[in-house]
């Protein structure tokens, strides 16, 4: 084992599991979050507190602009450069995080898949101009059914990956993925799942914790974002559970009575996506999220497998 991977869905606990382990175990901490990796999205994101960050070494964190993207590939190569670095320094890497694709591709890199083509992609930049990502959405329903299900009608960068993979391959990417067949066990990594006993105490907890945002200034620090003028609605980090909802506040399509029932309903969905994805990875040890001492489970299971921390 080189590295362990703590994976779970959003309120379950991921971040006090791992500064308990960091305080037994010599680590260094890789985030595995794709909303954690934008400046400027602290308190929507649940980012680590700036005394939780000064406890223990963390990575992938602040590293992108909101108006910039990354990919589950750039993750995938950047956490894999820092598993090498974290080990030559006599520490465990550990993954944490709630992005599942991220860990998938971390798992098996989609090396299969074809490079980007320029001029693909302009000629669709060029017919969105025209007619709008719907549009693009639209067709991408009639070509490949199942990733249109999975993307909103206006994710840009999703769609015009997803129909320049079928220009250049004649399959859509679903079938690639599903090609791919289900993610094996990595021989490197080991997977914790923390997954609730009972549902409906994670929804309580997600409520309890966006009334806490709410408290800590989340809308002010949407309105910031919503002032700049290199970041629109569409955007992947702006389309993050939560800002999306406040954003649409903000633009008028929303009345703020129903902030944070939406909110709320988002990010339980999010939740039920994660728990879904984690039923498909080759996950080693299942834990009850909602019960305690959950960190002398985890030292066992590093005994077992072998780790002298």
């Amino acid at each position: 084992m080189r590295a362990l991977m703590i994976l779970g869905p959003t309120a379950s606990g991921k971040t006090a599991l791992a500064l308990d382990i960091a305080r037994r175990v010599p680590v260094e901490i890789i985030s595995v979050d794709s909303a954690l990796v934008y400046r400027g999205m602290d308190i929507g994101t649940a980012k680590p507190s700036a005394d939780e960050l000064a406890q223990v070494p963390h990575h992938l964190i602040d590293i992108r602009e909101p108006s910039e993207s990354y990919s589950a590939a750039e993750f995938s190569a950047d956490a894999w450069q820092l598993i090498g670095d974290i080990e030559a320094r006599g520490r465990l890497p550990l993954l944490v995080g709630g992005t599942m694709l991220y860990a998938r591709t971390l798992l098996h890199p989609m090396d299969d898949l074809p490079g980007a083509r320029p001029d693909i992609r302009a000629r669709l930049d060029a017919e969105a101009a025209e007619h709008g990502w719907p549009f693009l959405h639209a067709r991408l329903a009639e070509l490949d059914p199942p990733t249109a299900q999975r993307l909103h009608a206006t994710d840009a960068q999703r769609i015009q990956r997803a129909l320049e993979i079928i220009e250049i391959t004649g399959q859509p990417l679903s079938a690639l993925q599903q090609a791919g067949q289900k993610p094996k066990a990595h021989p490197d990594i080991r997977i914790i799942s923390l997954e609730p006993s009972e549902r409906s105490v994670l929804h309580a907890r997600i409520a309890q914790r966006f009334q806490i945002m709410l408290d800590n200034g989340f809308i002010d620090e949407v309105k910031r974002l919503h002032a700049r003028p290199d970041l629109h609605a569409e955007l992947p980090a702006m389309r993050t559970v939560g800002y999306r909802q406040v954003w649409q506040m903000l633009d008028g399509e929303r009345s703020p009575d129903t902030l944070f029932e939406a909110g709320v309903a988002a990010t339980r969905q999010l939740a039920k996506r994660q728990l879904t994805w984690l039923r498909s990875l080759p996950v080693d040890m299942r834990l009850d999220c909602l019960r305690e001492g959950l960190v002398d489970d985890v030292m066992d299971f590093l005994r077992l497998a072998g780790h002298h921390g």
